[in-house]
């Protein structure tokens, strides 16, 4: 009795210390995101730097190569990235004061526009009105009177006005952060690769330092010349329309297209609503909006996956989740950022001991390396793909199981 029951209390009291390793862990992711979420004024500036790091870090050894000083290259690169976004600026300020000059225009034109909107939902409209009679209804007599208290919003404009100084300071520690990290050489990477004891470990970290080098720089700069060709057709797509600001619409759909998902959702809503301003009807504004739409899905369903690299695409599951999740720890600089994280991260679960499979559930179609058992997996996902339910399943992948088996015997 005892002996048949003693492998039971062995897995049962197994299994308390796996269950109390989850759980530490859980713990722990719990309090990494409430920190990251928590520091985010501090950590989204020193985050976006450190990337900037390792995409100009390439740069800096040839300027070093070409006997330059460090510290002349990291004062060009700051000023260069202070030189574009002042000439983004500049290209965007025309557009958006004649913008703000005719908001009196704009305001009647939507007025009349949806005026005749609501024409046609006068029920609903008439259903609205007997709501607000009924909640307006004087009270009966006896009864004390109803005080409402309405607690007028901040303003747009007032938010921006709060916004700017944070927002200013944290360029500006980017930039100094990014300034100090590239004038100083190798500096990072030897420091690194010093935290580690034996020559081989110290050699895989280095290697790890410059293929997320490599691979910062292969994929921001291919996004980077995508975006400017996708600005320019939608400029161009816009002028051909007729539309207002096709310059602003341009540089509007370069900079969005850095947000995964959510910049061309935005860019197609914003030109939606500009040509409702300026065409009649609905079908014309809906035609600009799908011009606009067809755009950034050619951008991104076929261009995209051409020219990047296949060994830098990512599960397209993951990217979504991981830009969720960053939106929601720091709202937009943390969707630009999600996909750099996930390549930074990719490239260290090729280098790093046990993050194998981790980097094989990052990768997309093609990951870069299969070994036997990620083979077997994906010839068993293949040979079950084609049935219909989990009966049809079972036998489709028999035959692989008993390969298997005569290949153990």
């Amino acid at each position: 009795m005892d002996q048949t029951q003693a492998p039971a209390r062995g897995d049962k009291e197994s299994s308390v210390p796996r269950l109390a390793n989850w759980a530490v862990i859980g713990i722990f992711l719990i309090l990494a995101f409430a920190a990251i979420a928590e520091g985010r004024d501090f950590l989204m500036p020193a985050t976006m730097a450190v990337l900037l790091f390792f995409v100009f870090t390439p740069l800096r050894r040839l300027a070093e190569r070409r006997g330059l000083p460090n510290a002349l290259t990291a004062a060009a690169i700051t000023l260069s990235i202070l030189l574009s976004v002042g000439v983004i600026a500049y290209a965007a300020s025309g557009p958006l004061s004649q913008a703000i000059s005719r908001m009196p225009v704009i305001s009647y034109q939507l007025n009349q526009k949806f005026d005749s909107l609501s024409e046609s939902l006068s029920g609903l409209r008439e259903a609205a009105r007997r709501i607000d009679d009924a909640q307006a209804a004087e009270p009966e007599p006896g009864q004390p009177p109803i005080i409402r208290v309405e607690q007028e919003g901040e303003t747009t404009l007032g938010t921006v006005m709060k916004m700017a100084p944070l927002l200013l300071g944290q360029v500006l520690f980017t930039l100094i952060l990014l300034f100090f990290m590239i004038a100083s050489g190798d500096m990072l990477h030897l420091k690194i690769v010093q935290s580690f004891d034996r020559m081989r470990e110290k050699r895989g970290a280095y290697l790890a330092l410059r293929k997320i080098e490599d691979s910062l720089g292969n994929y921001l700069g291919a996004i980077t010349i995508i975006n400017a060709c996708l600005g320019l057709a939608v400029g161009l797509t816009m002028w051909a329309w007729g539309m207002p600001g096709a310059i602003l619409f341009g540089v509007g759909a370069f900079l969005l297209n850095y947000i995964p998902y959510l910049g061309a959702i935005v860019g197609v809503a914003i030109s939606a609503f500009v040509a409702m301003l300026v065409m009649p009807g609905l079908f014309w504004p809906a035609m600009v909006a799908g011009s606009y739409l067809t755009l950034t899905s050619l951008e991104g369903q076929i261009i995209t996956p051409y020219f990047v690299s296949r060994r830098l695409q990512m599960n397209t599951v993951v990217v979504f989740l991981a830009v969720a999740l960053w939106a929601w720890l720091w709202s937009v600089i943390g969707m630009i950022i999600a996909v750099p994280v996930l390549v930074v991260m990719r490239v260290l679960a090729e280098h790093v001991p046990g993050w194998e499979k981790f980097g094989n559930f990052l990768a997309g179609d093609a990951p870069p390396v299969l070994d036997e058992d990620e083979a077997e997996a994906e010839s068993l996902v293949d040979a079950g793909a084609g049935a219909e339910d989990e009966p049809a399943a079972r036998v489709a992948t028999e035959a692989l199981v008993a390969a298997e088996t005569s290949k153990a015997h």
